[in-house]
């Protein structure tokens, strides 16, 4: 739980209306909220999730590279491609987990330590019905008074996602020990298992 939150616990924040979208086959999500190591990580032990690749979403392909994303003069956010079973997880499990778990959403281009319009908080979405889910999910926290703070989470057109290089996939999971992982991406997977470990797949 990040500290701009009020008083809600991350599995009691309220739930989009997402049922126009499940039992619809496999889908995918574009999120972006700071390093996409730490996101990544998160979503990879959702019971649903069938994958989930780290890359950027926002910029170019000439500017698709870490190198260049990581200077801050593109418009690509680290951000991760989550493909997940619409059948056994929606998009209002994945969003609540988003807000209440994996970045805070009050942070304006930046996340902790992490600042560049690289860590902005985005939902990149494939069609309108995907932005007004995420739109209205937005409205629905601020009525409830969830944060604190006001949620700066934008939300942008998916032109295209662009994977990012391969050291990067599963990088928690393949570093648990790198001090950033250990500080930053270790809490966040805790979070998950204690707050959703009804949502969590049975060989964790």
């Amino acid at each position: 739980m990040t500290d701009s939150v009020l008083s809600l616990l991350p599995n009691d924040f309220p739930d989009a209306d997402d049922r126009a979208v499940l039992d619809t086959g496999v889908r995918q999500l574009v999120l972006a909220g700071g390093c996409f190591w730490c996101t990544e990580a998160v979503y990879r032990q959702l019971e649903g999730v069938l994958n989930v690749v780290a890359g950027y979403a926002g910029g170019t392909a000439d500017t698709a590279n870490y190198d260049s994303v990581c200077s801050g003069t593109t418009d690509h956010a680290e951000a991760i491609c989550i493909e997940y079973d619409s059948a056994q997880i929606g998009p209002a499990t994945l969003l609540k987990v988003f807000f209440g778990i994996a970045h805070d959403p009050t942070q304006l281009n930046r996340q902790g330590n992490d600042l560049g319009r690289q860590y902005r908080s985005a939902v990149f979405y494939r069609d309108d019905n995907e932005r007004r889910l995420a739109a209205d999910y937005i409205a629905l926290l601020e009525e409830h008074g969830v944060f604190r703070a006001p949620i700066v989470t934008t939300l942008e057109p998916l032109n295209a996602f662009y994977p990012a290089e391969g050291y990067h996939q599963n990088y928690a999971a393949a570093h648990p020990n790198q001090p950033y992982i250990a500080a930053v991406a270790q809490p966040k997977v805790a979070k998950v298992q204690h707050y959703f470990k009804h949502r969590l797949k049975k060989d964790l």
